[in-house]
């Protein structure tokens, strides 16, 4: 993400975390980031096949942008456990590469997700023994918290994350990195 919308995020974190709540944990800011597909644990010699697939994914299409758009909670405001903020924008894209990724990993034996895909940013969890009260007070303070930013994410990459966790939360390191195709000029010759 780029930077002055790590930043607009981290101040949004600062409000959200003034409330109070127990039992939420909040992602750093600086660790934000779209999931296109979990892998979980992977043996080392399965990299350079995933990051194939990913090259031939992101070769089919070209950079595009997103934005932020609302804050919301998985699964509903009654039972929330997932606190995120929504993406806008040419989510159409967003989603062709997702499904792109699919398909190229489902030849190299990883399970399509059958899930549907809502993207986001996952700003906090509740942790498993937060109480019902707690949950629906946690979904009331991200829905109702206005938020704006104004940056752009230009995605024109898209990176193979290793997650390590840790008690401070997880650290990501990027083991792979692929670039989506440039769009065509729009000037004339």
């Amino acid at each position: 993400l780029p930077g002055e919308l790590k930043d607009e995020l981290h101040q949004l974190e600062a409000r959200l975390k003034s409330d109070e709540q127990s039992g939420v944990k909040w992602v750093d800011a600086r660790s934000l980031h779209i999931t296109l597909k979990f892998l979980g644990n992977i043996p080392q010699d399965s990299i350079g096949g995933i990051t194939a697939a990913m090259e031939e994914a992101a070769r089919e299409l070209s950079s595009f942008q997103l934005k932020i758009e609302n804050l919301g909670v998985f699964p509903g405001l009654q039972k929330a456990r997932v606190g995120w903020v929504g993406i806008s924008g040419e989510v159409e894209k967003l989603v062709q590469l997702r499904q792109r990724i699919e398909t190229k990993l489902a030849r190299l034996g990883f399970t399509s997700e059958v899930r549907p895909f809502t993207p986001h940013l996952t700003l906090a969890r509740l942790r498993d023994q937060a109480s019902p009260t707690e949950r629906q007070r946690f979904g009331q303070l991200i829905t109702g918290t206005d938020f704006r930013a104004n940056s752009i994410i230009k995605v024109d990459t898209i990176s193979l994350m290793r997650s390590q966790l840790t008690r401070q939360g997880a650290i990501y390191s990027r083991i792979g990195l692929s670039l989506l195709k440039k769009p065509l000029s729009t000037t004339g010759a």
